[in-house]
């Protein structure tokens, strides 16, 4: 774990955020004593698509194909 000093935090805080790798945590301190923790996030987890979860979260009130006439002149 990383310590650096509340001032120099401030001065080059783009860059310590920056250098960070995900779950690394950096201390910051003010006379010597911790102050503030600064932690890296990992990306975010991406869950692959279950088949059939949106199963449900879709209702067709009515058979109505009318609304294709409006692209009739384009489907030839």
């Amino acid at each position: 774990m990383a310590t650096v000093t509340i001032d120099e935090a401030q001065a080059r805080l783009a860059e310590l955020i920056d250098h960070l790798r995900a779950g690394e945590e950096l201390t910051i301190t003010r006379s010597d004593q911790p102050i503030a923790r600064l932690q890296a996030e990992g990306p975010i987890p991406v869950m692959p698509r279950a088949p059939g979860s949106a199963l449900g979260t879709l209702v067709v009130v009515c058979e109505d194909e009318s609304h294709l006439d409006d692209f009739a002149e384009y489907m030839r």
